[in-house]
């Protein structure tokens, strides 16, 4: 019986994704009368600070990890439809400008993070990626990817999700833009410059409903398996907040009416080490708390597209003056948004 049901994918594939379907979206439903149902279980005042502190964890982990859970799978599925040399080839030969755009939109569907930074840059080099374009891929792929937008859609709605969609593609786009005007391609690492340029090719297996299932699961197994933590870690330091921070203290250096609210938030999130499942988690309790929705983006961009690991990953390939081109052109454009909707909303 049970290897039965380890095969059933790889044998009825179209049968066991409607059964899983409606499996997900049936534990989805039941989140909010089970977290009520713990805390009232518990020896704790649902309207204390403990209380409403406690039903914010007991709903946000399994609801973000069912989220997450769904999307990756889905996004594993169809990632397998992009291999890096796929990739490379969809952008090499390609002006800038058009580039730029297809390069921040692929960042947005490939399953490409920080850790791949260096292989990834190394290919398109060799490629022939004009710099400016793969700069869009690289601030685009981390920043705004399958875990960012599940996390977003599950806490605020798809209004935010598709606002941090356009926000994070822009940025992408307009920075590797600037960045290609500049040509820096000099502060490249001398031995990168000097690789001779490989013919990217698209070619590829196809393969068959029941592998792109496997490509699923295994995209689960390797992107919740490490995320997981920083979910609940987030989650907790965001059930703090929502249940102990109060409103007019987060307001005072987080609100609208704090001109350098936006600024402190990019400062404070580049050195952060964290991901947008450890991150959202907070910026959610920050945003109940009276923060500002351009303050709170500001922050969470920075703390994702200009993370310290990354940039010491990309110090194997870049010389110093390029990556400080980089986090300065990165962190102008998140500045912009920030202001903006701050002025905005």
């Amino acid at each position: 019986m049970s290897e039965w049901v380890m095969r059933w994918p790889q044998r009825n594939p179209r049968i066991f994704l409607g059964a899983a379907a409606l499996f997900w979206f049936a534990l989805y439903q039941a989140l909010v009368p089970a977290s009520e149902a713990l805390v009232a279980a518990l020896p704790v005042a649902r309207d204390s600070h403990l209380g409403g502190a406690l039903q914010f964890f007991f709903y946000d982990t399994p609801k973000v990890l069912l989220l997450l859970i769904g999307i990756v799978f889905v996004m594993g599925m169809l990632n397998s439809y992009f291999t890096p040399e796929r990739t490379r080839a969809l952008l090499a030969g390609r002006s800038e400008g058009t580039a730029n755009v297809m390069a921040a939109s692929l960042g947005v569907v490939t399953p490409f993070c920080s850790c791949s930074a260096v292989p990834l840059f190394i290919g398109f080099v060799q490629a022939g990626v004009p710099l400016g374009v793969t700069f869009s891929f690289l601030i685009a792929a981390p920043m705004v990817n399958e875990v960012a937008l599940t996390l977003l859609f599950g806490m605020f709605g798809w209004r935010i999700a598709l606002l941090y969609l356009a926000l994070g593609l822009g940025v992408a786009i307009v920075a590797g833009w600037i960045i290609g005007r500049l040509k820096m391609e000099a502060y490249l690492e001398a031995w990168v410059r000097d690789m001779p340029r490989v013919q990217a090719s698209a070619d590829g297996v196809r393969l068959s409903l029941a592998e792109r299932v496997d490509a699923g699961f295994a995209s689960v197994r390797e992107i919740v398996g490490k995320v997981w933590p920083y979910i609940l870690a987030g989650i907790a330091i965001g059930a703090g907040i929502h249940g102990y921070v109060p409103e007019e203290f987060m307001a005072s250096f987080m609100g609208k009416d704090v001109w350098w609210s936006v600024p402190l938030a990019v400062v404070v999130g580049i050195p952060m080490y964290t991901n947008a499942a450890g991150v959202i988690p907070i910026v959610q309790a920050l945003l109940a708390k009276g923060a500002a929705l351009g303050t709170v983006l500001a922050f969470m961009m920075s703390v994702i597209a200009l993370s310290l690991p990354e940039m010491v990953i990309l110090r194997k390939v870049l010389q110093l003056r390029l990556i400080a081109t980089f986090i300065g052109v990165v962190a102008a454009g998140i500045l912009i948004v920030g202001f903006v909707f701050n002025l905005m909303l």
